[in-house]
């Protein structure tokens, strides 16, 4: 069985890492589930996931700083939309993830938490899981 849901967010900065380990799992309470996979997809192509640190909020900062200074805003790109740089730093993380479901629950480490990375905001942005148990 696989139930299918969309969390919609709303970022407030060109680039900036957004903590939805809490959302996800509060979808994975509502689908019952206590033993599976949870997918999350990003349909967008300046926009990605990752999972990392969720204990100290300056390593998200860290990430998104860092990633600013290795892929920057370069007016030599050549896509006319002028965000290239936010494609190459999406193809870096990528668009997908997949977390295990033991006991109800993300099966995460300690300190890992969830991130939806936006590389090109602020915007309207979409999130797409699949729960399948």
């Amino acid at each position: 069985m696989t139930q299918t849901d969309e969390i919609t967010l709303q970022t407030g900065a060109r680039s900036q890492m957004i903590a939805i380990t809490d959302r996800v799992q509060e979808l994975v309470a509502q689908a019952g589930v206590e033993s599976g996979v949870v997918t999350l997809f990003v349909p967008h192509t300046t926009a990605a996931l990752t999972i990392n640190e969720n204990a100290d909020l300056d390593v998200a900062r860290d990430m998104t700083g860092f990633m600013d200074r290795l892929v920057p805003d370069d007016p030599r790109f050549r896509h006319a939309e002028g965000n290239s740089d936010s494609h190459i730093k999406t193809s870096l993380f990528g668009p997908s993830l997949q977390v295990i479901v033991r006991g109800g629950k993300l099966w995460l480490g300690t300190w890992q938490g969830i991130y939806f990375c936006e590389f090109d905001g602020p915007r309207t942005r979409k999130l797409f899981v699949a729960i399948t148990a």
